[in-house]
């Protein structure tokens, strides 16, 4: 935390200072220079208008660090204002830094992120929005009931209208009868509902945000681990912090050794990236991701949307 030298430290020097016999304060204080730890900088300090006493250029330029000062100024005279770099917010659209590593934890350098796609606004209602299409469009809608004509039976009228003291009835293939016709039953259809393209493409890069907000989403180098021995991933897994569910993503299809791997744990999954979606990315809790399945949904995010 820097520290600057206050007025009223300043106007305990102005007698000297008003003088301007000195045209740099370093030459002016040398012993205050070395003890204190005052920085002054040689090119700002010529850069002072001409006819200006020195005191601006002492005023502007001379800095004190909390190591440098030791306690020999007041407190009062010190200003106590901490110097703290902003925190990031969410929804600003700006490029995120991520480290990338492998199933190994080795270090593979790092990965820009981009905004648009990594560090959007939050919006819930656009996730559940299309949480609930991709619900509707799974289901396979091969319900069927049969109709009064679909029934087998005879269609001749069971007995006479009047004389038998029963019921009128004029067929056996009603819904009233054992084996008979559903009325207004189900038939086959498809329950998908209707939703723009730019709305699901904001739900899945709300859902990526909110996993990269969240510290969730990992960036491997590549996807290749050394067998297809299922306790490899195991205790893969074992080492990430806080992880209960993983999603995989690859950029390409899965290789055949991933798939054997991970076929028989309930608890990690793998995708290829053409088949992310949102729905998944709320399934886990992690997400893993290969730079090739970044540069996928990158680009799938940045192509135009055909109408």
């Amino acid at each position: 935390m820097a520290l600057s030298v206050s007025r009223r430290l300043l106007r305990s020097f102005g007698s000297v200072l008003a003088s301007g016999s000195y045209d740099s304060p370093s030459i002016l204080y040398p012993s205050f220079r070395a003890s204190h730890g005052v920085i002054f900088s040689s090119e700002e300090s010529s850069a002072v208008p001409k006819g200006w006493s020195s005191s601006y250029a002492y005023r502007r330029l001379s800095t004190l660090t909390p190591e440098s000062s030791g306690g020999a100024f007041p407190s009062d005279l010190l200003s106590k204002k901490p110097v703290v770099a902003s925190e990031h917010k969410i929804g600003n659209y700006q490029d995120l830094v991520i480290p990338v590593t492998n199933f190994h934890n080795e270090e593979k350098g790092l990965m820009v992120l981009p905004g648009d796609v990594f560090d959007v606004p939050i919006r819930k209602d656009i996730v559940h929005r299309v949480v609930l299409w991709q619900l509707a469009k799974r289901q396979q809608g091969t319900h069927s009931t049969k109709t009064i004509s679909e029934v087998s039976g005879t269609g001749r009228k069971p007995w006479n209208q009047k004389g038998t003291g029963r019921a009128r009835h004029g067929t056996l293939r009603g819904p009233q009868f054992r084996g008979g016709a559903t009325m207004h039953g189900p038939k086959p259809r498809s329950h998908a509902i209707k939703l723009n393209k730019k709305v699901r493409r904001l739900g899945l890069k709300v859902a990526l945000t909110a996993r990269a907000a969240e510290g969730k989403l990992l960036v491997f180098e590549d996807l290749e681990i050394p067998t297809h021995k299922t306790k490899n991933i195991v205790n893969y897994v074992k080492q990430m912090e806080n992880t209960k569910k993983v999603l995989v993503v690859d950029g390409g299809p899965i290789s055949d050794k991933l798939k054997l791997a991970t076929q028989n744990i309930h608890y990690v999954n793998v995708l290829p990236s053409i088949g992310l979606n949102v729905y998944s990315i709320l399934q886990h809790d992690t997400l893993v991701m290969s730079r090739d399945a970044i540069d996928k949904i990158v680009e799938r995010m940045h192509t135009p949307i055909n109408r």
